[in-house]
């Protein structure tokens, strides 16, 4: 059933050591002064620090996000494609989020389904804020943190309550004219003390959407239902506790590969997906030097498509649980982190159809469920240390080693590494900062593709020898900020050594079908500016991002470099915001990415003899003007207005983080990523009682 389109230390040590000597020169300078340093280091992140963004519950709102492109339209280095809901993938610095750290509450999202669909789903209706690390970054990132991080945190009860307030409750209504409706519902109340409740219902209806040359899209209409209770808030002084269960659905009828267009007559498949997760955080501040933290999660993710005119009803499904012990020492001058994690995999696919169905398809009529299981176990600490007041440095190690089992066919892989970073954030004057940081990071081999597992007999999954990720991340930075003006300027350079990839397209024998190995070296380097200015209501932001992501010298693509990455053209975007008061505000917002043409592709189907050598597509460029505005009617602030309109102009593009068009190339007609959706008008009210 698997398609032919898929279908596939000592160095670093010294490196770092040298990074961490010039570091500390400044602070060997200044000694005397350690003990005046500020003990302020709960949100200062050094390793990194200036590519870090955070979106908070205002530009959720303001912005009507309600996919995870909404959610990360303006960020620098991130990028979202696949069109419809379902598909999306986010890709930072060109790196798919299969090499992220993705967490909902510490809870990571880890591994894929399908490939043809998204590995991360999130309803932005519960975000409190979210924070992105491009590239690898200090030792607390967690697991496999090749391209970074990025960390969801839901709403608390106590976000909502108001002073003086025990209960209360939102309603949400909300339109728009290329994608359907949602409505939401959430209550929330003071059970005792600072202990409260919150409980949220959103349901969404999406029509197939239209682009901006008005062709309605096949395939990218569909329902999601949402289900959220999150319980917990501060015990006592000392002591605080969330517990939070969250059910999202989705489904709908999508081509056979959801993130690549329905061309006329193919059929359409009735798809289904689910995500269960539980999440226990509790927190105790033992002293004035010493909190101790936990988090354990439970997350099971399932996916089902009907090929009712082939193999039929097949299922895939993950499950996650996990925790995360740290604790935090802190001096005068240092704030140290440490702590210990556990991540415990199990995915399974299988045929759901009757035998006499999908036997004829199956490799061994004998097997139709497939299933891996991986384990990860790391340690990790992290000082950040204070040693002037204008020189913060950072240094950090974590241990980190995997475990894959192939249940189904038998043999697995191990391996562990330690990952070294150091950095530090030199404040020259009032107005300037120089942020220098390197990172190392390691992934090995985890679990599979669900809809890749099932294996032809006497065939391998895995290379022998195969080797495990390690990644190095360098970042010179130098930041302005003074009167109402902002800017910076951020060089980094980052390597893969040992890619673990599925080619497109089974090799000799022993390969299998899927078949990982290692392919080589993935670089990337890159510049991203920022620059920003804010007087009284006024506020302009902009930024413009600039990566060149190659695997062994040659541009990745989306399409062969699937579960790696993607390349963008150069991007910038500039934001205008108007405030006056804070019942009304509007924004504007262009983003422009340029042409990226001449790509080579299909260097695997040319290594294979299936091509007579390699060919060229194109990325065309693309102008995105978005616009909002909010209302609030009424001194009570009970009632909210939002209105926004996404591709004002109704462009017709693709994402370049979608998968390129190939549809110039015999017998690649149907590679082609989805068009974005054209002007989309949103309107959404609220009632808050």
């Amino acid at each position: 059933m698997t398609s032919p389109f898929r279908s596939t230390f000592p160095r670093r040590t010294a490196l770092a050591l040298q990074v961490g000597l010039l570091l500390a020169a400044p602070a060997a300078w200044a000694q005397s002064d350690a003990t005046e340093a500020t003990t302020e280091l709960d949100k200062v992140v050094v390793v990194g620090a200036m590519t870090d963004v955070e979106l908070d519950r205002q530009t959720i709102e303001r912005t009507q996000a309600a996919t995870l492109a909404d959610l990360f339209r303006a960020v620098p280095s991130v990028s979202v494609g696949g069109g419809v809901g379902i598909a999306q993938k986010i890709y930072v610095r060109g790196l798919e989020d299969s090499m992220l750290n993705v967490t909902v509450d510490g809870a990571p999202q880890r591994g894929t389904l399908f490939h043809h669909v998204g590995r991360v789903s999130i309803e932005p209706e519960l975000l409190e804020n979210v924070d992105v690390q491009a590239g690898a970054g200090e030792a607390t990132s967690g697991f496999g943190a090749i391209g970074g991080a990025i960390r969801f945190r839901t709403r608390d009860a106590t976000d909502l309550l108001q002073e003086g307030e025990n209960a209360g409750g939102i309603v949400k209504a909300g339109w728009a004219s290329n994608d359907g409706y949602r409505v939401s519902t959430t209550g929330f109340g003071r059970l005792h003390g600072d202990i409260g409740v919150l409980a949220s219902f959103v349901h969404v209806d999406s029509d197939d959407y239209q682009d901006g040359d008005g062709r309605t899209l096949r395939g990218t209409g569909a329902r999601q239902r949402l289900g959220f209770v999150k319980v917990g808030g501060d015990i006592n002084d000392a002591q605080r506790f969330t517990a939070s269960y969250e059910v999202r659905r989705e489904d709908g009828a999508f081509g056979q590969r959801p993130n690549w267009p329905v061309r006329e007559g193919e059929r359409l498949f009735p798809v289904e997906g689910e995500r269960r997760t539980a999440v226990l955080n509790y927190g105790h501040v033992l002293s004035d030097a010493l909190a101790l933290e936990a988090t354990a999660y439970s997350t099971k993710t399932e996916f089902t498509q009907d090929r009712y005119d082939r193999w039929g009803l097949y299922g895939a499904d993950i499950d996650t649980w996990g925790f995360d012990l740290r604790g935090t020492w802190r001096t005068d001058a240092h704030r140290v982190v440490f702590g210990v994690e556990h991540r415990d995999d199990q995915v399974a696919s299988r045929y759901l159809a009757p035998a006499a169905q999908w036997q004829p398809w199956a490799w061994d009529p004998a097997i139709g469920r497939f299933a891996e299981s991986g384990q990860v176990w790391g340690v990790y600490v992290q000082d950040q240390w204070q040693a002037t007041d204008a020189l913060l440095l950072s240094a950090g190690a974590r241990y980190d080693a995997y475990d894959l089992d192939l249940d189904t066919y038998g043999g697995g892989t191990d391996s562990d590494h330690v990952s070294f970073n150091a950095g530090g954030s030199y404040r020259i004057s009032e107005a300037w900062t120089f942020n220098l940081s390197y990172a190392e990071a390691f992934r090995g081999k985890e679990i599979g593709d669900a809809f890749t597992l099932e294996q032809r007999p006497g065939r391998l999954t895995l290379a022998p020898g195969l080797q495990p990720e390690t990644v190095e991340n360098a970042e010179i930075g130098l930041q302005y900020d003074a009167g109402g003006f902002s800017a910076s300027a951020v060089y980094y350079q980052m390597t893969i050594d040992d890619v673990i990839l599925d080619q497109l397209g089974s090799g000799p024998a022993p390969q299998g079908a899927t078949y990982y190995e290692n392919v080589g070296r993935f670089r990337s380097d890159g510049v991203e500016l920022r620059a920003g200015y804010r007087t009284g209501a006024f506020a302009v932001d902009g930024y413009y991002n600039r990566y060149d992501s190659k695997l062994n010298g040659h541009r990745i693509e989306g399409y062969e470099h699937i579960a790696l990455g993607n390349s963008m053209g150069d991007n910038w975007n500039l934001t205008l915001r108007y405030d006056p008061s804070t019942r009304f505000g509007v924004q504007a917002s262009v983003t422009r990415v340029e042409d990226l043409d001449d790509i080579e592709v299909l260097f695997r189907e040319a290594e294979l003899g299936w091509i007579d050598g390699t060919r060229r597509v194109d990325k065309p460029g693309y102008t995105v003007v978005d616009v909002f505005a909010h209302w609030q009617p009424f001194a009570s602030q009970t009632f909210d207005l939002s209105f926004g309109v996404y591709n004002l102009f109704d462009r017709a593009y693709r994402s370049h983080a979608s998968v390129a068009d190939y549809s110039g190339i015999p017998d690649y007609e149907i590679v082609s990523g989805l068009n974005e959706a054209g002007r989309n008008v949103r309107v959404t009210a609220s009632y808050r009682f």
